[in-house]
C-alpha cells in the first residue's frame, strides 16, 4: 500500500489548526527532538480519508504508539473503547493535567492515555521541564481541537 499524499496546503491547515501542538498530548513541536507528523485519525487501511476532518497533528511518540489502532480494551469492563479523536472530542472532557501527569477522566481518556503512554517516566519528565520553562500550556489548546 502506498502512503497517501497530503499536499502542503492541507499540511499547513492541520498544523495551524493544532497551534503547532500534538493534538493528543499537547506537546509543542518546537521543543521535541523528533518532529511532529500529520496523522490519519482513522488509518487509510481502516477506510479513513486524507481529508482535513480525518487528520491531526501528532508528536512522533503518540503517533508510533497509536499506529493504525482505533481503540483498545478497557481493562476494568472488557469493553472495546475508541481513542480520543481531536476532530470530535474536547481534550478537557477526557483529560486533565495534574502537575505533569495527564489524568484520564473517561474510558476514552483511559485507553488513549494508556496506549499512547502519556505518563511514562520520560514523557512526564519532558512535560515537567516544559511546564517549568512556561511552554507547556494545554489550557490554550484543550478546547480548540474540535471542528464545528
Amino acid at each position: 500500500m502506498t502512503r497517501p499524499y497530503i499536499n502542503q496546503e492541507l499540511r499547513r491547515l492541520v498544523i495551524g489548526r493544532a497551534n503547532c501542538l500534538c493534538e493528543y498530548c499537547l506537546i509543542p513541536d518546537s521543543y521535541k527532538s523528533l518532529s511532529h507528523q500529520v496523522d490519519h485519525i482513522v488509518s487509510v487501511k481502516h477506510g479513513g480519508s486524507s481529508l482535513s476532518d480525518n487528520l491531526c497533528y501528532s508528536c512522533i511518540f503518540c503517533n508510533l504508539q497509536k499506529g493504525s489502532d482505533l481503540g483498545s480494551i478497557n481493562w476494568q469492563t472488557g469493553e472495546l473503547v475508541r481513542f480520543f479523536n481531536p476532530r470530535r472530542d474536547n481534550w478537557s472532557d477526557h483529560f486533565r493535567l495534574d502537575g505533569a501527569i495527564i489524568q484520564p477522566l473517561t474510558n476514552i481518556g483511559e485507553v488513549t492515555a494508556r496506549i499512547f503512554k502519556f505518563n511514562n517516566n520520560k514523557r512526564i519528565s519532558e512535560r515537567q521541564t516544559l511546564i517549568e520553562i512556561g511552554v507547556y500550556l494545554p489550557s490554550a489548546q484543550e478546547n480548540t481541537n474540535k471542528e464545528d
